[in-house]
C-alpha cells in the first residue's frame, strides 16, 4: 500500500513558475529521485508518491508551503492503494493508488474543494473527507505568515516555540499568536486521527 499526490497549482498563470518552482522541488527530493518518486509536469502540475502513513501531513505540509507564496494555492488529490506497474516515472506506474489520485483530482477541479482523499474504505472516505472539507475552511485561508509557520511546524514538530521565534526572528508571543490564527491545534487533531484511520484502511 503506498499514497499518491497529484496535484496542481491554483493560480500559476499570474505567477513565475520561480516563485514556487524550487520550493517544491526542493521539498520533493527528500522523498527520492525523480521521475520515480516524484514529477512536476505540463508547468503547473505534479505527482508524488509517499507512504500511505505520511500522505495527509505531507499534502498539508505542501499546501503550507505553496501558500508561503502570495495568492498561490494547491488543488491535491491523495488516492490510497496498491501499486501494480511500476514505468520509468510516477507519472507512467499505475495502480488503485494512482487512479484513485487522478480520478480524486479530476473530481475536485470543480473549485469547491482544494483537497480530497480516497482510500477504497467507504466510511473512512465519507469521514476523512467531511473532516478535511471543514478543515480547509481555515486553511483555505491562511495568511503568507501562517503558511510560513505552519510548514516550519510540519517541517519539525517537535520544535519549541523559542526555536521557530529564533528562526524567524520575532518574538515567542509571536509565534504563539500566529499558531493560534493558523489553528495548529485543528491540524494536529485531525493528522491524529488520521494517524489511526488509515491503520484500518
Amino acid at each position: 500500500m503506498i499514497a499518491i499526490i497529484t496535484g496542481d497549482i491554483i493560480n500559476s498563470e499570474g505567477h513565475q513558475s520561480s516563485e514556487w518552482i524550487d520550493i517544491l522541488k526542493t521539498y520533493f527530493t527528500r522523498f527520492g529521485p525523480s521521475p520515480m518518486n516524484w514529477e512536476i509536469y505540463r508547468g503547473d502540475e505534479f505527482q508524488l508518491k509517499v507512504t500511505k502513513d505520511n500522505a495527509l501531513l505531507t499534502a498539508i505540509h505542501i499546501k503550507a508551503l505553496i501558500k508561503s507564496v502570495k495568492d498561490l494555492d494547491v488543488r491535491m488529490g491523495i488516492g490510497i492503494g496498491l501499486e501494480t506497474y511500476i514505468g520509468s516515472g510516477v507519472s507512467e506506474s499505475n495502480g488503485p493508488a494512482y487512479q484513485r489520485s487522478g480520478r480524486k483530482l479530476e473530481s475536485i477541479k470543480d473549485g469547491k474543494v482544494n483537497l480530497s482523499i480516497a482510500t477504497g474504505n467507504e466510511f473512512y472516505d465519507r469521514t476523512l473527507n467531511l473532516m478535511l472539507q471543514l478543515a480547509l475552511d481555515f486553511m483555505d485561508s491562511w495568511s503568507v505568515v501562517s503558511a510560513e509557520i505552519m510548514a516550519l511546524v510540519l517541517e519539525d514538530p517537535k520544535a519549541s516555540q523559542k526555536e521557530i521565534a529564533k528562526k524567524l526572528g520575532i518574538k515567542q508571543s509571536a509565534v504563539s499568536q500566529r499558531l493560534k490564527r493558523a489553528r495548529l491545534d485543528l491540524v494536529m487533531d485531525l493528522l491524529n486521527y488520521y494517524e489511526q484511520a488509515i491503520k484500518e484502511v
